[in-house]
């Protein structure tokens, strides 16, 4: 008898830890859908194109929707995706990045790791993981610019996170690593933080997320960096 019950016991669990794990994996945890038809229809770079990758968070994506003529005639490729954070970025890097063959990856990410979207994060987490996908970039012969986390005093959606104190020292150790293995090191910090470390009024809305003007300082230092790029 008590055989039986700790089989039927056995079995419950099983048949719990199945439905949990199909669960989990319909979640697409690193929204690997979100691309997957877009970069089919891409295909391979033309013969002389210099295409250029950008990955990223709702900083990324915003860019293309506030200044669609900015990626408009140009061989560049918006893969940012709202709220991701850098562990996301690293599942999907083959395929958003690797895969469609650029000669440049423009690597803005880190933010919504101290925000704490995805769970608890460390500093040294996040640059684990961008120095992983720069590595991986590197490997497959792609130039890589790692840019600084745009400045924010606060986050409404996770207030005290106090993002003012750390997206500054993770900049630190972005520049240096940038520095140490030859990548170009684009600061957007210091071009737009005020007395606060926060992204003034007048660049954006919520403290976070550019607006249109915000962009319109971006933009040319971002063209810049990908011409010494493909130098």
């Amino acid at each position: 008898m008590e055989t039986t019950k700790g089989m039927k016991t056995i079995y419950l669990l099983l048949i719990s830890l199945f439905l949990m794990s199909g669960n989990i994996a319909a979640q697409d945890w690193a929204n690997l859908k979100q691309f997957q038809k877009d970069n089919a229809a891409l295909g391979a770079p033309a013969k002389g194109e210099k295409r250029v990758v950008f990955m990223g968070n709702s900083i990324t994506i915003g860019w293309l929707h506030n200044c669609p003529e900015f990626f408009k005639d140009r061989p560049y490729i918006n893969r940012g995706i709202s709220g991701q954070t850098t562990p996301q970025m690293l599942i999907r890097f083959r395929q958003d990045v690797i895969d469609l063959q650029p000669k440049v990856v423009v690597i803005l990410a880190g933010t919504n790791d101290i925000a704490g979207n995805t769970g608890p994060s460390t500093l040294e987490m996040i640059e684990d993981n961008l120095a992983s996908m720069a590595q991986l970039a590197k490997a497959n012969g792609i130039k890589v610019i790692l840019c600084s986390v745009l400045p924010a005093f606060d986050y409404p959606w996770r207030p005290g996170m106090e993002p003012n104190v750390k997206i500054p020292e993770l900049n630190k150790w972005i520049k240096a690593y940038a520095e140490k293995n030859k990548f170009i090191y684009l600061d957007y910090f210091s071009a737009m933080a005020d007395d606060r470390n926060g992204l003034p009024a007048d660049l954006s809305k919520d403290g976070v997320h550019p607006n249109k003007k915000g962009y319109e300082i971006m933009q040319p230092m971002v063209e810049k960096a990908i011409a010494k790029a493909l130098k």
